[in-house]
């Protein structure tokens, strides 16, 4: 009967060794395989997208977006990324850049909000919506700027305080939650590790990294396309598009990333 034991609890230790080891091996090979792609991230050409929407002159007003003002004057788009969501004086509220991005295409513009909104997110395989590749030319002018999600206006601290509390509330069909995934070291979904995001280090890269070009979607996604993803997976309703659930939620994301270093558009699985 003791050998029984002790054959099974080999069995079982032999498994979890395999499994570990299998593990290891899977995350090594994706960051080869990340490391392969980073020099052609076809991101690339997203962002070329980006840049000339943004240089044209379109909607009913004739404009391009080259007068918005994303938190450092009209105009400057050089390291703003890194420093959304942010309270903004004209509107009397937190945005992150996608939202923010959503109204200056409709203040400066002429655009309504209802048709720059309704096909936010590409299908797989098609060409980037306007947001997406206006979001990631915008992206990629932040790169290497240090993340600093500001803290300064009360609106902002109440964000970052929603934000937290969204991220640790539970529901849905199974009673996930943010931190169901992302609160503890050494977790993984598929061959997928999962960051945690109240570590400073791994929620620096985690947010520096996003938006990014989604190799198995054929696709560039930004951090509202993240969030919208991450609560279906929890079976929770979608998220609205620039809702304050989401603005909140990156706003706590991005305080707990300060000081990272941005390098989006990433490369994704």
């Amino acid at each position: 009967m003791k050998k029984s034991y002790i054959y099974l609890g080999l069995l079982v230790l032999c498994q979890l060794t395999s499994n570990l080891v299998f593990a290891q091996s899977a995350s090594d090979e994706i960051a080869k395989y990340r490391a392969m792609l980073a020099d052609g991230n076809p991101a690339e050409l997203v962002e070329g997208q980006g840049e000339v929407l943004w240089m044209t002159k379109r909607g009913p007003k004739n404009v391009s977006l080259e007068k918005c003002d994303f938190g450092k004057g009209a105009g400057v788009i050089k390291g703003v990324y890194a420093e959304m969501p942010r309270y903004f004086k004209d509107v009397d509220a937190v945005m992150d850049f996608e939202s923010r991005l959503v109204h200056c295409m409709v203040s400066l513009q002429g655009f309504t909000r209802e048709e720059v909104i309704k096909k936010p997110f590409s299908a797989q395989g098609d060409r980037a919506t306007d947001l997406e590749a206006l979001t990631s030319y915008a992206v990629a002018e932040s790169r290497g700027t240090k993340i600093n999600v500001p803290q300064n206006h009360p609106k902002e601290k109440e964000a970052y305080a929603r934000g937290e509390k969204a991220f640790f509330y539970r529901g849905g069909p199974f009673d996930f939650n943010c931190a169901s995934c992302h609160a503890s070291d050494g977790k993984r979904i598929r061959l997928q590790d999962l960051p945690n995001l109240l570590n400073g280090t791994q929620a620096q890269k985690a947010f520096a990294t996003w938006p990014a070009y989604r190799v198995s979607q054929g696709a560039v996604r930004t951090m509202q396309w993240r969030l919208n993803d991450c609560f279906r997976q929890q079976r929770f309703p979608d998220l609205k598009y620039g809702s304050l659930t989401s603005i909140d939620l990156i706003t706590f994301l991005g305080v707990m990333a300060k000081d990272g270093t941005m390098d989006a558009p990433a490369l994704k699985r």
